[in-house]
């Protein structure tokens, strides 16, 4: 038997290791050759697959109501359009742009959250999300080139806020993973039926045997193997701790893709100067609004 100690050490080593993972998940996108949105598809198609196959074993039901199941089968829709924007994103820039301009996340959140759930903006909020907005501005002013891909992070940033601050409602009331399974159904179904109309099942959706490994890893363990272990530790680890480590994604992700990519994720010293300002204000809004909340 563990004591409490080496279980929380235990805890926060499965936290690093899934947020490494997840910083792993843009390194794929740009591996995987096939476009944004059949790449999606494949994605959430093996992610669900992997999800069932766990529920069974672990033998969990599945029974949601029919209000349920369709709250969470239409947010399925942001879910997806979120995914397939931050793919494109990465295709039409670099790993390194897409994800810092993830991290604009904070600030959509600070923004929307209050303004749907009817609350006061509060002071801290504001100013973050001021600092953010420059670090955006720097790094669209000294990347031009990347323009596109900026624009599509930025969307991909709003599209993940919307549907955070949906399933943190819905998340008083079931379990994640259970969110998580019936949001990935709906993600699917959604991006079929876009495929369908736009003749996208073609031969874009043709798989290499590079391609089928790549996303065979992301649908699994970046997907549904670090879900499950990310949803896991927080009963033992606090919601602070947890955003504050989560906050590293985008570290450990612009890390790898310099392993991996080299020369070709090397930016100005004004995206740097931008990407440091902006995760400088992510990983302080905690601690001070930690600290704030104590008082």
């Amino acid at each position: 038997m563990l004591n409490q100690t080496q279980t929380r050490t235990r805890n926060l080593i499965i936290l690093h290791l899934t947020v490494f993972v997840w910083g792993f998940t843009g390194i794929l996108g740009a591996l995987i050759s096939v476009p944004a949105t059949q790449l999606v598809w494949y994605r959430v198609l093996i992610a669900f697959i992997t999800l069932l196959i766990y529920f069974k074993v672990v033998n969990v039901s599945l029974k949601v109501s029919a209000e349920v199941f369709l709250k969470l089968f239409f947010t399925g829709a942001i879910v997806a359009l979120h995914w397939i924007l931050f793919f494109q994103s990465i295709k039409s820039s670099t790993v390194s742009v897409t994800l810092v301009c993830l991290s604009s996340l904070t600030l959509f959140t600070a923004i929307l959250e209050p303004l749907l759930k009817r609350k006061r903006i509060s002071k801290l909020d504001i100013i973050t999300g001021l600092i953010i907005i420059c670090g955006i501005y720097m790094i669209f002013k000294f990347e031009s080139r990347y323009t596109e891909g900026i624009i599509y992070g930025l969307l991909s940033a709003l599209c993940a806020s919307i549907f955070s601050i949906i399933n943190s409602k819905q998340i008083q009331n079931r379990a994640a993973p259970i969110i998580s399974f019936y949001e990935l159904i709906g993600a699917w179904v959604w991006i079929s039926v876009y495929l369908l109309i736009s003749d996208g099942f073609t031969a874009s959706m043709t798989l290499n045997f590079s391609d089928a490994i790549y996303l065979f890893v992301l649908g699994t363990v970046c997907t549904s193997v670090a879900y499950v272990a990310g949803v896991a530790v927080m009963k033992e680890l606090s919601a602070f701790r947890v955003a504050l480590i989560t906050n590293l994604e985008p570290v450990y992700g612009i890390i790898l893709a310099f392993i991996f990519f080299g020369k070709r994720e090397q930016m100005t010293p004004g995206f740097y100067l931008g990407a440091i300002v902006i995760l400088t204000a992510i990983f302080i809004y905690p601690v001070i609004r930690n600290r704030g909340s104590k008082k």
